[in-house]
């Protein structure tokens, strides 16, 4: 790509507002993510009786369902970013090229 297009992109205000909201967006998905899962790791790490406390008769313990949902949750917050990638960041993405290709 030659300078001039690499400029005239970085200067289009769409440009400078994906950026922007991509960045912010994807920054607080990860910081989400990471309290979900540092919490998790953080009650394992200073609460074991908490997690190792079983549910009814069985073997199953409180841990597992909560790990469960750590990970489920991880598919929903990707889906998540996915959903609004493929609708807001694609839509001004496309708008930004067709406007430099002029």
């Amino acid at each position: 790509m030659e300078n001039s297009s690499v400029a005239k992109i970085a200067a289009n205000p769409k440009y400078q507002r994906l950026i922007k909201t991509r960045s912010r967006f994807g920054w607080l998905l990860t910081a989400i993510m990471m309290i979900v899962y540092y919490g998790y790791i953080a009650i394992i790490a200073f609460d074991k009786e908490l997690l190792a406390a079983r549910m009814g008769d069985g073997v199953m313990t409180v841990g597992i369902p909560i790990g469960f949902g750590v990970i489920v949750f991880t598919i929903i917050i990707t889906g998540i970013y996915v959903r609004r990638a493929n609708s807001e960041f694609d839509a001004l993405t496309a708008e930004v090229i067709k406007e430099s290709l002029k």
